[in-house]
């Protein structure tokens, strides 16, 4: 039997690119090709696509706005930006907006875009293969477990430190190696780095060499969120606290008790929200919107700016 290739959207206005795109990457993947956006998203109506790569500038609508929609109707879909322009506010929007994959610049050589494509359907593939697991692991009983279990070590090998993609002289060597030190220690942890420089990632390896690894690992993006929202978001809101609270809703902070949450863009909070998470890392707890006394919360804190 042969094996299914998973399935790329390439989007272009540039028929010459397209084709150049469709030519380097058939081998590996099932190629479907528009030269709008209109007709990417037809595309997207009907077939099962598992990968987007879209061009960043083209008439009417810019990639970032593109996958933007995409994000929000087709969120399975790994989403990657081309373009031949590096304008850092399109890369953050890409990242912030859009939740992009990657944001891999013109002109591109075969063999670096065909090594992001192949991660991408990696890691489409072992997310669906997780999700399948956590159904699994409702339904099953002790023998099943087990199994479920040794598939999910094998997941969280595959975000480990040591899996990181780097060259043998890579700086990253070094950042790997102190990070699988503070690892082992329970305190909170400050990751910097310029925008799409995998700070994410490596706060997942973070969690995944913690004591904490068998428990959740949230993430909030803190730059793209106002402090206000932000706060209900992170801390939680109680029944009646403002018009519109209908219920009580569990901050973000209490769906990580006892494992690991990653709060990027922590620099863009204001001074005044800053103090509030100082009250989680020093007392260990926090208090929803509306809420008559704190909570206590068991969370590793992994900022990153």
């Amino acid at each position: 039997m042969s094996k299914t290739l998973p399935t790329v959207l390439v989007v272009d206005d540039e028929v010459r690119s397209l084709e150049a795109l469709r030519r380097t990457l058939d081998e590996d993947f099932t190629v479907l090709t528009a030269d709008s956006a209109a007709a990417a998203a037809a595309i997207l109506a009907r077939e099962w696509v598992h990968i987007v790569l879209c061009d960043q500038r083209m008439p009417g609508v810019s990639g970032v706005e593109f996958l933007s929609e995409v994000r929000e109707k087709w969120p399975d879909a790994v989403r990657i930006i081309i373009s031949g322009y590096t304008d850092s506010e399109d890369i953050i929007a890409g990242i912030n907006e859009a939740g992009i994959y990657q944001y891999l610049l013109k002109p591109w050589q075969p063999e670096q875009l065909l090594l992001i494509l192949r991660g991408a359907a990696e890691m489409l593939r072992l997310q669906t293969e997780n999700q399948r697991l956590s159904v699994d692991l409702k339904v099953a009983g002790p023998v099943m477990r087990r199994r479920v279990a040794d598939k999910r070590a094998s997941v969280a090998r595959s975000f480990a430190a040591e899996s990181l993609l780097r060259a043998p002289d890579s700086p990253m060597n070094a950042v790997c190696e102190m990070l699988a030190k503070v690892a082992r220690l329970d305190v909170p942890v400050l990751l910097t780095g310029e925008s799409g420089t995998g700070k994410e990632l490596l706060a997942r390896a973070l969690h995944l060499a913690s004591p904490r690894s068998g428990e959740a690992f949230v993430t909030e993006n803190c730059g793209a969120v106002p402090d206000q929202l932000l706060e209900s978001e992170l801390f939680g809101v109680k029944r009646g606290a403002y018009t519109g609270a209908y219920e009580d809703r569990l901050g973000l902070f209490k769906q990580a008790d006892h494992g690991s949450i990653l709060l990027d863009e922590i620099g863009e909070t204001s001074p005044a929200f800053q103090v509030k998470l100082l009250r989680v890392l020093q007392e260990g707890e926090v208090r929803p919107i509306g809420a008559p006394r704190p909570q206590a919360v068991d969370v590793r804190v992994v900022a990153a700016t």
